[in-house]
């Protein structure tokens, strides 16, 4: 071990008047050294964010550090002004943010971002800056560096984003690299190779690592030592190995319970009727070109064919851009399938006409990743899950009592109808999200990577929670994601997509215990921290 990088001594933040706690971080002390990797974990509201924003001074101006240090290269950056925390950033501290289509400008090219660090921070030509902007995508391993230099954000995958973002964030060969959540909403295969690059990079240049994170699969992964966080209080920290294998803290042994087992439960039985069936649908987008002519043709879905029992849940699982999402939505008919057909209780829904398919949508309905996204922030949570029966002719008075009714089924208070969506945390937008689209009384729900971002403990609540609804109500579901250890625990069958296709498919624990085709054996070896998942994860739904 190397010399002390970054030590928090005592550090106390206060939050303002008419937070849920007085302070976002009490008493914090801890200290990560050149060529290590410090994990520090906790739920949402641990303070973990809120720890990262005050080493980089970047708090809102209604919260303030009330007392501690913070030493970084002998200086204390509490007592830092303004100028000396510019000259900090990027070059002595860099940070990589969790979602790198929001930390990125989208109106200048993603060789423009990274090369402004030069620029502002160096005396380097315009063309030794391209060099260097050149050096570092290849670095971070984008596939053709060149044209990623030129290419705007909305342009590259989520991965290669995040690879631009951390490409950013070592230009200057900063002495200490923080990461807030960088790998939360990517997929297996992307994860691991974002992981490993962090290591690699790590080792190379010796940087201190201030890795944030809620999965403990990436803590098995990269962490050298470990710090976990509750409610801004440090209540366990040590070597990675002690706090994984022997946790002190109940809090500790609460989370490392609440990380999904890869293992599937032994299968339901399932009723032998299909109350939806899939054949042979296909979908192509056309992008670019003029007059059809030069365009770029993708085949998003290709000849996919699958059927649903009645009651059971079906896990569609692949990396992004594998088609998952697309079938999902040509599956509740907002997209068109170009071709095949798909039987909801014996009638084809790809044939019904826009207006036919309005009237029928009650019998199948969509959760989506981001409740905040599809919920409307100016409309209170209760009037947002009446919606659907007042559109199909039930009273407004109605169905607002039904909707408080339905906000007890997925385990919210009936009065938080009254509160509008930015008043809730993520989980419980997700179960207003549940509770919109159950008012209807689906026959089917489709479930797009519902608890992507969650906790492990909120992920933990919300399987259990569609578990129980699926028991209570008879629902069948089709449930999409990119993390197999939650389709593990909540799948009774399990489509495995590539590249718009369906690879493999069949029950959860045979695919899962003998993956047949590469592509699902990838899968399967990429989850960080697999040997830790199977041997440590005891979360069942």
């Amino acid at each position: 071990m190397s010399d002390t990088v970054l030590s928090l001594d005592r550090l106390t933040v206060r939050l303002p008047r008419g937070a849920d706690r007085p302070h976002a971080l009490s008493d914090v002390s801890l200290s990560v050294a050149s060529n290590e990797i410090l994990c520090v974990v906790g739920e949402s509201g641990s303070g973990k964010s809120m720890m990262a924003n005050t080493i980089m001074r970047l708090l809102p101006n209604e919260v303030s550090i009330e007392q501690g240090r913070m030493m970084f290269d002998g200086h204390d950056l509490c007592a830092a002004d303004p100028s000396e925390m510019r000259d900090v950033r990027g070059a002595g501290i860099a940070m990589i943010f969790q979602e790198p289509m929001t930390a990125l400008n989208p109106l200048r090219t993603i060789g423009d971002q990274i090369g402004e660090m030069f620029a502002i921070h160096t005396q380097l030509s315009k063309a030794e800056i391209a060099a260097r902007v050149q050096a570092l995508l290849e670095d971070v391993r984008i596939p053709d560096p060149k044209a990623a230099a030129k290419a705007y954000p909305h342009e590259l995958s989520g991965g290669q984003r995040q690879r631009a973002m951390i490409a950013m964030a070592l230009a200057l060969d900063p002495k200490l690299l923080i990461a807030d959540e960088p790998t939360t909403a990517l997929d297996v295969t992307t994860q691991a190779q974002i992981l490993k690059l962090i290591r690699d990079l790590q080792q190379r240049k010796k940087t201190a690592v201030l890795f944030i994170t809620h999965d403990f699969g990436v803590v098995a992964e990269i962490a050298d030592r470990v710090v976990v966080m509750q409610h801004g209080v440090i209540v366990e920290q040590g070597a990675a190995e002690k706090v994984l294998n022997d946790p002190q803290h109940a809090y500790t042994k609460q989370l490392i319970a609440a990380v999904p087992p890869l293992k599937a439960p032994a299968p339901r039985l399932l009723s032998g009727k299909s109350i939806l069936t899939i054949d042979g649908v296909s979908k192509t987008y056309r992008t670019g070109g003029f007059l059809g002519r030069g365009a770029r043709v993708t085949d998003a879905v290709k000849n996919v064919s699958l059927h649903l029992p009645r009651g059971a849940t079906l896990g569609i699982v692949g990396e992004s851009g594998s088609g998952k999402s697309t079938l999902a939505r040509c599956i509740v008919r907002l997209i068109d399938p170009d071709a095949g057909s798909i039987r909801l209780d014996g009638r084809d829904w790809a044939k019904l006409t826009r207006d036919e398919v309005r009237g029928e949508t009650r019998h199948i309905q969509m959760v989506f990743q981001d409740p905040f996204a599809s919920l409307n922030p100016r409309r209170k949570a209760a009037e947002l899950v009446a919606q659907g029966p007042i559109v199909h002719g039930t009273d407004r008075a109605t169905a607002i009592v039904e909707a408080r009714k339905l906000f007890e089924l997925v385990g919210l208070d009936p009065s938080a109808g009254d509160r509008y969506p930015h008043e809730f945390s993520g989980g419980q937008r997700q179960r207003i999200g549940l509770a919109r689209a159950l008012a209807l009384k689906p026959d089917v729900l489709v479930a797009d990577e519902p608890v992507s971002a969650l906790d492990v403990s909120v992920q933990a609540q919300v399987l259990k929670l569609l578990a129980g609804l699926r028991q209570q109500l008879g629902l069948s579901i089709i449930f999409i994601t990119h993390d197999l250890r939650v389709a593990a625990q909540i799948c009774d069958l399990v489509a495995v997509m590539k590249d718009g296709a369906v690879v493999e498919q069949g029950l959860t624990a045979e695919v899962f215990g003998n993956p047949q085709h590469p592509y699902t054996q990838a899968l399967l070896s990429a989850i960080p921290g697999g040997a830790f998942a199977r041997e440590h994860g005891t979360a069942t739904v």
